[in-house]
Order: C-alpha cells, then sequence, then structure tokens
C-alpha cells in the first residue's frame, strides 16, 4: 500500500499531530499541516512549523502551511497547493475545533459564532473543498477517506442521556454535532468512493488545549492521545468502498476488533492508577461503559 498523502486542518499541536505523527511512524505519510499557528501561542506550544519537523523525526514527508479554517478562499487554495506539493490528496482529517464549555448565559455570540465557523462550516469547507482531489485518489487505485474528530449521534437515541449532556455546554454541542452530520452526509453522497467517518474518545484527552479547561486531578485521569491516534492509524487502512459512515469510539473500535488488550488501553493512561477509574468524555452515549466492560471481559 503506498503511502498515504494526508491533509490535517488545525493540527499545530494536540490530537492531529498524534495522528500526523502515528501515520509518518507507520506508514511514511506526507502530511499537510494546515493550521493558523505560524508564531508560538502564549498558553500552548508548537506551530505548524515544529509540527512539521515531528512528523518527518517520525519518519514522514511533513509540508506546514498557514490556514484559516473560516476563510473559504484560503482554505481551497490551502487544499489545491497541499495536492500539488504532495502529488494528491488521499485522507482529509477534519481536526481543527474550537471549544468553550459555558451555558447559553456565559456564551458570547463572538465565542458561538467562532466555534461554529470552525466546528461545522470548516468541516464542510475542508471536505468540500478537497472531495475532487480525494475522488481523484480512489480513480488512481489508493483508498480515499474523510475522517472527523467528532461525537457520535448514537447519543440522541436516550433523549434525557443528550439533554443532560447538551446542557453542559450547548453551543460546544451544536457546533461538535454539525460536524458529525456532515460526516453522515458526506458519507452517503460519498458512498462507495470515498470513506466518511467520525472518531471520538472515550475519556478526556490530556491535550495541551484540556490543560487550560480541568483540574490537574482531572487531568491525571484522562488518557494520551495516543489512543486516538492509534484508532485513526486503523481506521484508514480500511477499504474505503466499504468501511463508511461509522462513528466510532476508540477503545470499543480497538477492543472490538482485537487490536489492542485491556492492559494496551490501559496504557494509555495519564497516570496508570488512575486506569479505572477515568473520566468519560463528553457526548459518549449511555451505556457505552457497560459495552466496554462486555468487550473487556471477553477478550
Amino acid at each position: 500500500m503506498p503511502s498515504p498523502r494526508v491533509f490535517v486542518t488545525g493540527a499545530s499541536r494536540g490530537i492531529g499531530l498524534e495522528i500526523a505523527k502515528k501515520l509518518a511512524s507507520e506508514r511514511g505519510a506526507h502530511v499537510t499541516i494546515a493550521a493558523k499557528t505560524k508564531e508560538p501561542h502564549p498558553k500552548l506550544s508548537g506551530t505548524i512549523y515544529t509540527a512539521a519537523d515531528e512528523i518527518e523525526a517520525c519518519g514522514g514527508k511533513a509540508t506546514p502551511l498557514v490556514m484559516d479554517v473560516r476563510d473559504e478562499q484560503g482554505v481551497r487554495e490551502s487544499i489545491d497547493t497541499a495536492a500539488k506539493a504532495m502529488g494528491g490528496i488521499d485522507v482529509l482529517i477534519n481536526n481543527a475545533s474550537a471549544i468553550s464549555l459555558t451555558d447559553s448565559q456565559r456564551t458570547k455570540m463572538k465565542t458561538y459564532d467562532l466555534m461554529n465557523n470552525i466546528n461545522g462550516r470548516g468541516t464542510y469547507l475542508a471536505s468540500a473543498a478537497a472531495i475532487p482531489h480525494l475522488i481523484d485518489s480512489g480513480r488512481q487505485g489508493r483508498n480515499p477517506h474523510i475522517l472527523t474528530l467528532s461525537p457520535p449521534l448514537a447519543i440522541f437515541r436516550d433523549s434525557e442521556d443528550a439533554m443532560s449532556q447538551f446542557g453542559k455546554a450547548t453551543a460546544y454541542a451544536m457546533a461538535k454535532f454539525a460536524m458529525s452530520l456532515c460526516s453522515l452526509g458526506l458519507a452517503g453522497e460519498l458512498r462507495g468512493r470515498v470513506a466518511v467517518n467520525a472518531l471520538w474518545p472515550y475519556t478526556l484527552i490530556n491535550t495541551e488545549a484540556l490543560r487550560l479547561i480541568v483540574s490537574e486531578e482531572e487531568q491525571s485521569r484522562s488518557r494520551t492521545s495516543a489512543i486516538v491516534a492509534r484508532c485513526a492509524h486503523e481506521m484508514l487502512l480500511r477499504d474505503s468502498k466499504t468501511y463508511t459512515g461509522n462513528f466510532e469510539i476508540d477503545e470499543i473500535f480497538l477492543l472490538k476488533n482485537r487490536l489492542c488488550s485491556p492492559a494496551d488501553i490501559d496504557a494509555f493512561a495519564v497516570d496508570r492508577k488512575h486506569s479505572a477509574r477515568l473520566l468519560p468524555d463528553l457526548f459518549v452515549p449511555r451505556g457505552t461503559a457497560e459495552t466496554i466492560s462486555e468487550l473487556r471481559e471477553s477478550y
């Protein structure tokens, strides 16, 4: 299988960068890092250039591009530039996201607009711009995928559960589930030509962005982004003609497909002594813990 040509939005750090590094180390991927951060952030480490260095240190190739996912012309130009630099695009990873865990009385409309423009609109725009290149990838006999970091729609099966979780941060929930709805629609639109799937962590993931909004104790009860990267890597190996429209939760996917043992998954904990009492992420459907327990017992 040829090395994939990957375009990742918002991956100067965190989960997006971890996925890019995994694809570089396992498959020698050529990755375009498309994000705003060209200068160091005062509170967050990493730029598109340091990210590119890390990817190349893992055995891949990297093309850093300054891009604001809210800028239509900029996104379309970045996609075309990346396709020219890499010789095409096989994988789009919609990772760019903004978060504010505030209720309606504390969420300013500026913040609401930011989250919805980056999360929902940005996912739609980047996907729409990349689709012609992804279809070309399929025509070349490659394995085109769109992977979006967004929550499972299964939460809507239980209205009480959905209300409880949405009520913690309505504006953020609206923005994240817009990404999920985009995945579902594009999966139907591109069925048989480009795989479109979504991935969400079961637990909190200890990124730098998370560390700005949760306590040290909560951080200690999270996992590293390596578990999401492992899952993403395996999902992107699936046949794009048949594996589409899925909303995976990292631990369930890895256990169900016998890709990681329970002990392997426990090793992703930030602090192993808390591996049995980790904090679940937002928007995880009710019953997920029971499903995971069953999978662990039957492994």
